[in-house]
């Protein structure tokens, strides 16, 4: 059977930042890598669940909001999906950034966090949402991202 291309990254070395895992005619699928894979410290699923719910609205409602086809977690608890439609690499790290600022200042409820709009509302953490958000823009602010793996 073949490999999907995920598997095909070598994460022994991948490091934490944003890269493009694939391209599939005009859909491009981002990697949003916030912790070093087969490290120790991983997101608990609060944390995982609530900074979905979050950038989810917040690039939804953005300047790509019309691209964004999706946004989720990745089942290792080290990052995120992100598939936008027609995208551009450096319009996509300016409002990732943004989007991640927008979380951190955030004043209110966690976007959905209610029964009828969630299915797991219970375990919703604004607090470690914006403590993910914070280590991942120092993360993407403290060098230059080529968007490659290697």
């Amino acid at each position: 059977m073949k490999k999907i291309a995920s598997f095909t990254v070598d994460h022994t070395v991948l490091e934490t930042g944003i890269y493009v895992s694939r391209i599939d005619g005009d859909i491009t699928t981002y990697d949003l890598r916030t912790r070093k894979p087969n490290g120790t410290d991983f997101m608990d699923h609060s944390t995982m669940h609530t900074f979905e719910h979050m950038f989810a609205t917040y690039v939804r409602n953005s300047s790509i909001a019309d691209d964004v086809i999706y946004f989720g977690p990745m089942g290792c608890q080290t990052g995120f999906y992100l598939l936008v439609r027609n995208a551009d690499n450096g319009k996509v790290l300016e409002v990732t950034k943004k989007v991640l600022s927008d979380i951190i200042s955030h004043d209110g409820d966690v976007f959905g966090n209610s029964e009828i709009e969630c299915g797991n509302y219970r375990t919703l953490d604004l607090q470690k949402a914006k403590s993910e958000a914070k280590l991942y823009l120092d993360i993407l602010n403290t060098r230059v991202q080529t968007f490659k793996y290697n």
